[in-house]
């Protein structure tokens, strides 16, 4: 038995998160360094917003590292120790390379900064959407962005036209995938998942289609900014979500993180990739309890635990679990 820190991506920020813990010294600490180098006060917007700057991708971006790491950096003071392995939603794998060793926090803030511009760059704000289809499987799922896509047109030289670009891209628990595209594609998809049976279509409050093909300019303008950045091979096992599998080799990480961009969240295979490598404990590293509840969704066993570190309360919880499992695993060991 082991345990693991995960850490969220977009969509878990929230004006004043944190604030339970801002007198904690690392907190601060973390967000002042990042501020150095983002030129603007990146607490100051995170407590205090406005809340439409902290959504644009850009700024939530970074505000989202800092917090994970801010955290991470908590835990370690708090006695905690490392984990078994490490990985990340989307974003969060930025914060699991940097928890593990792999990549220096000030780069990750430049490179996440970078990333949300180019992201926002290649789709104009308004032309791209995401939407949550909940209560329908991942073939439905996908049959329902088909139909969307073949009713959006295709535009010269047999491309598809914006419009009509719509797929999963967010494969996050059982009966929850997320879809992004073009707007009017996205809208269709949603009405056409609702006709096959979907309990819910919810479009999100996103400025980007993330990890659809219109992110692939973006991709390729981060791949270049990878390819200049140093990264060494991770102190603890990182698997990524794009695969589901493990990375040790700076050059493979560079490039899933170019990937990535353009790629599905695989989160669904990520979490039982971890649980397969006897790891019994999950633990989130960042703000709010997103990842918490689609892990229990994915595996709900009697040996299974899952922690958020949200506040000192839920960071003292999982202190005691890790090293409950730490002496399990020692106890193991010397039978």
């Amino acid at each position: 038995m082991s345990w693991a820190i995960v850490f969220p991506g977009q969509g878990s920020e929230s004006l004043g998160m944190l604030a339970s813990l801002a007198a904690e010294e690392p907190v601060r600490a973390t967000f002042a360094e990042a501020s150095d180098i983002l030129g603007y006060d990146l607490w100051a917007l995170v407590q205090a917003g406005p809340e439409e700057r902290l959504h644009a991708t850009e700024n939530t971006q970074p505000a989202m590292l800092a917090a994970g790491i801010a955290l991470w950096r908590l835990w370690l003071r708090r006695g905690g120790g490392m984990p078994a392995a490490v990985t990340g939603h989307s974003l969060g794998e930025f914060t699991a390379l940097v928890c593990a060793g792999a990549l220096e926090f000030a780069t990750a803030v430049d490179l996440v900064h970078f990333r949300g511009r180019v992201m926002q760059e290649a789709v104009p704000v308004g032309t791209g959407a995401m939407a949550a289809i909940l209560g329908l499987d991942d073939a439905r799922v996908a049959e329902a962005c088909r139909a969307a896509a073949e009713g959006g047109g295709q535009a010269k030289g047999g491309v598809a036209a914006e419009g009509g670009v719509v797929e999963p891209v967010n494969f996050n628990a059982p009966g929850q995938v997320v879809i992004a595209g073009g707007r009017a594609a996205v809208e269709r998809a949603v009405e056409a998942a609702k006709g096959l049976g979907a309990k819910r279509a919810i479009m999100l409050s996103v400025s980007v289609p993330s990890h659809s093909r219109l992110m692939q300019p973006a991709a390729e303008r981060l791949g270049a900014k990878l390819d200049a950045t140093t990264f060494t091979a991770p102190r603890t096992v990182y698997v990524s979500a794009v695969d589901a599998q493990p990375h040790a080799d700076p050059a493979d990480i560079r490039e899933l993180l170019r990937r990535q961009v353009a790629s599905p969240v695989r989160w669904q295979d990520t979490v039982r990739a971890l649980i397969a490598r006897e790891i019994h404990l999950i633990i989130e590293c960042g703000p709010g309890k997103v990842l918490t509840g689609l892990n229990r969704r994915i595996e709900r066993r009697p040996d299974l635990q899952y922690f958020a570190l949200e506040d000192a309360d839920s960071i003292e919880a999982a202190l005691a679990a890790s090293r409950s499992t730490a002496s399990v695993q020692a106890a193991g060991r010397e039978t």
